[in-house]
């Protein structure tokens, strides 16, 4: 292998240059130089070092959408408490279909016990709305004034919710009190809780 030699080295021609000639050689190769690290050790740090940054500042973003979101966890907790409490409050408020019968004849025994006649009592078929259903009844009774506003005090007393629509009042006709007894005709609503249909047992399974 043949040993290079300083005389091999262009010292002797850089050093017969002029001045501006060797400004120059050395402008010329600090550009070199630099250009070759900015395209390729600057650029593609730079690149990086843009997308670490935005990363870093999405995370912290969530980071304050996280922290705003815990310190309303506790409003949101009491609030979905006071709304199961209120759904509780309306579950009590409208009967299951069990106790539907106990509460038509509460409404009866509040008719007779307010000194009315009975002439028509009709559960009518009720009308789905969703998580309940409205029961109408036809009601005729005949009675005086003050007795029917005894009955419907004491049905807007029951503990379930019951409604008085349609109501019609005109003298009730061969009546012993006459001028003085009513012929009463109304629609009193109640609701019951519509319970989800539970899943049917395959055929051939016991239940």
């Amino acid at each position: 292998m043949a040993k290079l030699s300083l005389s091999s080295l262009p010292f002797e021609k850089i050093a017969a240059l002029t001045r501006v000639q060797r400004i120059l050689l050395c402008v010329g190769t600090f550009l070199l130089l630099g250009g070759g690290y900015f395209y390729l050790i600057y650029m593609p740090k730079s690149g990086r070092i843009s997308e670490l940054k935005q990363n870093y500042e999405d995370l912290q973003m969530k980071v304050v959408k996280a922290k705003a979101a815990a310190k309303n966890l506790d409003k949101y907790q009491k609030q979905y408490k006071e709304a199961q409490g209120k759904f509780r409050l309306v579950l009590r408020l409208l009967p299951d279909k069990k106790e539907i019968p106990s509460l038509l004849e509460a409404i009866s025994k509040s008719g007779r016990h307010s000194g009315l006649e009975f002439l028509l009592f009709k559960p009518e078929p009720e009308i789905l709305k969703g998580f309940y259903a409205e029961i109408p009844v036809k009601i005729q009774v005949v009675g005086g004034y003050h007795n029917l506003a005894l009955f419907f005090d004491k049905v807007a007393r029951l503990s379930r919710i019951v409604n008085i629509s349609n109501v019609q009042i005109k003298g009730a006709k061969g009546s012993g009190n006459a001028g003085r007894d009513l012929n009463t005709s109304c629609v009193a609503t109640t609701f019951r809780f519509v319970e989800t249909s539970k899943a049917k047992p395959a055929k051939g399974k016991s239940k």
